[in-house]
């Protein structure tokens, strides 16, 4: 492809998306290196999803063991349970290392080039990389940039990586403390108060914003926290910020109501998880030397084709995805971003579609959504012109979570009333992770209920959860 180059093309940042991109790159025959600084994986292999799903699925047994009421109503009986804290951690850790060799190896077996070191920018088509051995510059026909992101810590809060720590360092699982504060209800602080609570710790979790699980269907977040909070040992403040964290034994908290300021309590606890999101990498990428300025939340600025754009205009042979790009902050949306970035530097036009990427928090049970919220499909019905309609169906009517004695759940479909297209789809239940892909083909397709409500769904399974779900709104 490329003439004058060292590579067709140089991607910054091995972790999902990067390495997504580089796949499919080298499919396409396409001359690839890939530029990385820290662990091969980025931070999905090595301090989010992995790891923590390890942790999950760990805890998750204990939880399940211990749960003698559950367990009786099968018609089993077990005696004490028992876990080790360090064993539990090294599962977590050897998967992390066996994920992260795996992707390592099939770059390598494809014939990327791995370059160890901090790649950024030097000029259009022209990376400089700073290694242990010097610096030296790479040309590109093509670049991408994959930097990803770290977690966000509030202005107050002082982080030790001990007693106040982040997910980063939370992975790890290096202690149980007895009382646990988590700040923030999202996806990550709900992961780490179900592996905390299975493994014996008491949680405090706070939320500045007046709705607790923000960003979650309304109808999903009221059930979840009927089953993940209320029944465990967890407190929760909802509408309150930690206005100053300090470290130490004990971690004090200072508490303020997050709308007038006022202060309200401190806190003294075991430890502090700070759970507040994420922010984008995008510092010392050599952006200005190709004219490129960050947005106000300092995410790169890129076009539905993933092409970087200065004053609104794209910059050749420049691409951003994942993290850093804020469109989607999911490790699989970076993967997807990486492969349209790809094909359009092919010319084939391909452009993200983000209402088809489900996303899950892996919970038990779990939570998942794709699409549409209620919310955000109302405010396009009243801009559009067209009506929504709701249905709902729920596990304690399918046979499957019956026979699993696990039959709290919901699904919610949202579609248009006129044309029956599905909009969104939100589950809580067992295996929502799982089950969400149906709804996000259907997503994708813009497929309407009225088609949908006819498949046949294999019986007795979750699955006919969606399917009662889409006979029901053919029926209303």
């Amino acid at each position: 492809m490329s003439s004058g180059f060292d590579y067709d093309l140089v991607i910054i940042g091995a972790g999902v998306g990067g390495h997504g991109a580089a796949l499919h790159a080298v499919n396409y025959g396409l001359k690839t290196a890939i530029i990385e600084a820290a662990q091969m994986g980025g931070t999905c292999v090595n301090r989010g999803c992995i790891p923590s799903k390890a942790l999950l699925a760990a805890s998750g047994r204990v939880r399940e063991l211990r749960n003698t009421h559950h367990l009786k109503s099968l018609g089993i009986q077990i005696g004490n349970v028992e876990f080790d804290r360090q064993a539990i951690a090294n599962h977590a850790n050897n998967l992390v290392s066996k994920i992260q060799g795996d992707l390592t190896n099939s770059l390598k077996r494809l014939g990327v080039d791995i370059v160890r070191g901090w790649g950024k920018l030097a000029e259009t088509q022209k990376v400089s990389v700073t290694t242990d051995k010097g610096e030296k510059t790479i040309t590109a026909q093509n670049i991408i940039l994959s930097p990803g992101s770290v977690p966000f810590v509030p202005p107050g809060i002082e982080i030790d990586g001990k007693t106040v720590f982040t997910s980063d360092q939370g992975v790890k699982l290096e202690s149980l403390p007895k009382w646990i504060a988590i700040i923030g209800s999202g996806y990550i602080g709900l992961e780490f108060s179900d592996i905390y609570t299975a493994l014996g710790c008491e949680i405090t979790m706070i939320e500045a914003l007046d709705l607790f699980m923000p960003g979650f269907d309304r109808d999903i977040a009221k059930l979840a926290e009927r089953v993940l909070i209320t029944p465990r040992d967890i407190e929760t403040k909802v509408g309150i910020y930690a206005k100053r964290i300090i470290p130490g034994s004990p971690v004090v908290i200072e508490l303020a109501d997050f709308q007038t300021k006022d202060d309200l309590e401190v806190l003294e606890v075991d430890a502090c998880l700070v759970a507040t999101g994420r922010i984008p990498a995008t510092q010392n990428l050599g952006l200005d030397s190709v004219g490129v300025e960050l947005d106000s939340r300092k995410f790169i600025p890129v076009n539905d084709c993933m092409a970087v754009l200065s004053a609104a205009e794209v910059v050749p042979h420049l691409w951003a995805i994942g993290d850093a790009n804020g469109k989607m902050m999911l490790a699989h949306a970076a993967s997807a971003q990486g492969i349209i970035a790809v094909e359009n530097i092919l010319g084939k036009d391909k452009k993200a579609d983000y209402r088809s990427i489900p996303a899950a928090a892996f919970t038990h049970p779990e939570v998942s959504y794709v699409g549409l919220t209620e919310t955000a499909a109302q405010e396009m019905g009243l801009a559009e012109g067209f009506e929504i309609g709701i249905s709902k169906s729920y596990f304690k009517g399918n046979s499957k979570a019956l026979a699993e004695n696990e039959a709290d759940g919901i699904a919610k479909v949202i579609y248009r009333k006129d044309t029956g297209e599905v909009l969104g789809v939100h589950i809580f239940g067992l295996h929502a992770s799982d089950l969400i892909h149906e709804a996000s083909a259907a997503v994708a397709q813009r497929q309407s209920v009225k088609d949908l409500a006819y498949l046949v769904h294999a019986h007795p399974t979750l699955s006919e959860v969606l399917d009662e779900a889409y006979k029901r709104a053919i029926a209303s």
